[in-house]
This record gives C-alpha cells, structure tokens and sequence, in this order.
C-alpha cells in the first residue's frame, strides 16, 4: 500500500485539481497499489480544507490533516509520516509541480530496489527542467551542488520534496526540523544510518503555477531556503568549512614566511651581519609586513584546521549517539531489525470489540 502525502498551504487555487489529477492517475495502479491520499492543510487561511473536504465525501481514500495555524513543512510532514497506513510514503508538491505519473515511478523503483529513500531529481541523467524561473533554478542547482560536495555520495538533488519513503524508516528517524530544510535532515540521518539511497530521473514543470499566476500564494521564502541549505552543507560536512579555508591561508602564511626566511639566510651569509638575530632584525626592516601576515596567518590557519578536526569529531560522536536512539527507538516502535512488522489486519482485529 502507498500513501501519497501532499502538504498545501493556501492552495485553493490548485488543490481541487491537483486531488483530482492525483486520484485519477492512482485509480489506474490500484491493482498493483492500494492506495490513500493525505492532504495536511498547514493552517491555510483561504478555502483549502474546504475543498479538500468536499471531494473527500465522494473519495474516502482522501484524508484531510489540519494544523490550526502555520507550522511549516516539516511539521506538516512529520504529522503524515505518523498518520500514513501505506506500507511507502511518497510525498507530492501540491501544486504538482511534479506530475502524477512520478507517483508509479516512485513506488515501482522503491519496491524494486529495497532502498529506504526514492529521490525525484530533475537534474540527474534523464532529467528535465520546464517553465522554472532562471534565478530560481539557478539557485536550486548551486544549492544542490553545494550540498552534493559535501553530502556523502552523488545525490544531485537534496533539498527536492518529492520522495517515497519506506514508512517504517522514515517513522525512525525521530525527525526535528520545522521547515524545508527537514528535506535535508531526512537525507543527512539517512546516510548517518547508511540507508540505500536511489535517485530517479525526474520532471520538473512549473506550467501550472504560470497558468494559475496571482491566484496561487507561494509559502516559498527564497532567502530564507538558500541560507538553510548554505547551513545544511555546514551540518554535512564541518570539516570542510574549517580545514579548506585553514589550508589556503597556511599556504599564504608559509608563502610570506618563505620570503622573510629567505631575507634572513640573505643577510646571515653577508660579512657585515655575525648574529643571526641582526639577521633577522635587517629581515624585518627590509620586510616586515613578510613577517606580519605570515605570523597571523599561520595562527589563523592553526586554529582553523583545529576546529576542523574538532568538528569532524564532534560529527562522529552524534552519528554514533543518532545510531544508538535510532535503534532503541525502532526497538520500541516493534521496527526492529530483528522483529516482525507488525501488519495493519492484526492491529484492527486487537482493536475490535469483544
């Protein structure tokens, strides 16, 4: 079973027609799928659990989720993640930005190889970008290759939403994230627990919302997002932030430490200098800012490769602490390695009356 989750936020312009697209496409793979569709309604201040509701009463297989007030995306994901039934979790813009056949894709491709995480990618071989905004798709490919360089692997897109999840290993992973950036946390804990992650070719097509202009409120804060995903690639790798830069400027420091070691030997071989500190000292006149620049930049570059080391330990010890919660947490959710799932029919008989 696959539960398709799409959070919307002030969507009544796309909602009834993304449900409908959706259902249809679903109606046509319920022979291999069965299938639910939860709609969580982020505290939407216009009509979109209004409508939700409404084609719900002729498809009970739609479910509408409510947040009374806005709580974000990752909020709105953990609640689905919670509340899906689906033995798989693929999770849908609502504005389908990425159309309903990447449902069936999805599904197939996560039954097919095990993994625990499906990613949707545009920019993988295979892949198509359509109608996006050239700032913006700009600023999602510089985004993901960032996070690429410093995630683990050759994933080329980490901060996408359109995913299908094994629902028990996602349900694990004790998520904490409020915004967009649990997309990244997913695929972080995900590689801390060196679950198999597959990407698939994807489209993106922004079509729709062109065709739906001003009528469609966007919840996306562009600044806002780049700044998470700059902070995201920080969270991925620490190291790299520390020791690259510390490595530049120790070359820096070694290179004008080179030049006033050079003027030094210079003058100490001469027969008007006979103590090296009076080497030293004509050095220094003749160059001091040699002396300067490289003295604080072997400092700086010291205390940063320091702090890289310090970070990349600090990193091992939470991975190794997240593994250890991850699993006492599984343990006690009956998702164990080690334990049978614990199927749907056997939790509705032990809940039916006498």
């Amino acid at each position: 079973m696959i539960s398709v989750v799409l959070p919307a936020y002030n969507e009544e312009a796309m909602i009834g027609q993304t449900l409908k697209e959706v259902c249809d496409y679903l109606k046509g793979i319920e022979d291999r799928y069965p299938w639910e569709v939860i709609v969580v309604d982020d505290g939407s201040r216009d009509r979109t659990s209004e409508i939700v509701e409404e084609f719900a009463r002729d498809e009970p297989r739609v479910r509408l989720l409510r947040h009374r007030t806005n709580f974000n995306l990752g909020q709105a994901l953990r609640y689905a993640f919670n509340q899906a039934r689906g033995d798989f979790v693929i999770t849908l813009d609502s504005d389908l930005s990425y159309g309903p056949e990447h449902i069936g894709l999805l599904a197939d491709t996560i039954v097919e190889t095990g993994a625990k995480v499906v990613i949707a990618s545009p920019y993988v071989k295979g892949g198509k970008v359509s109608a996006v905004p050239k700032t913006r798709e700009w600023l999602s490919r510089a985004a993901n290759r960032l996070l690429s360089l410093t995630a683990k692997g050759s994933l080329t897109t980490v901060t996408g939403m359109v995913r299908a999840y094994d629902r028990r290993f996602v349900q694990s992973l004790d998520l904490k994230a409020w915004d967009f950036e649990v997309n990244t946390e997913i695929i972080y804990k995900a590689q801390v627990l060196r679950a198999r992650i597959v990407e698939v070719p994807a489209h993106l097509d922004w079509s729709r919302q062109k065709a739906v202009g001003d009528r469609r409120r966007s919840s996306i804060r562009i600044k806002r997002a780049v700044a998470s995903q700059a902070f995201s690639s920080f969270l991925f790798r620490p190291f790299m932030y520390f020791v690259i830069p510390g490595l530049v400027i120790m070359i820096l420091a070694l290179y004008s430490l080179g030049w006033a070691a050079f003027h030094t030997l210079r003058f100490w071989v001469t027969p008007e200098v006979d103590e090296f500190s009076d080497a030293v000292l004509a050095a220094f006149e003749l160059s001091p800012h040699s002396f300067v620049v490289g003295g604080i930049a072997l400092i700086v570059a010291i205390q940063l490769i320091s702090l890289g080391f310090l970070s990349a330990q600090n990193k091992r010890y939470f991975d190794e602490l997240f593994h250890l919660g991850t699993t006492v947490l599984r343990e006690e959710l009956g998702i164990g390695p080690y334990r049978e799932p614990i199927r749907r029919e056997e939790v509705l008989r032990s809940e039916a009356p006498e």
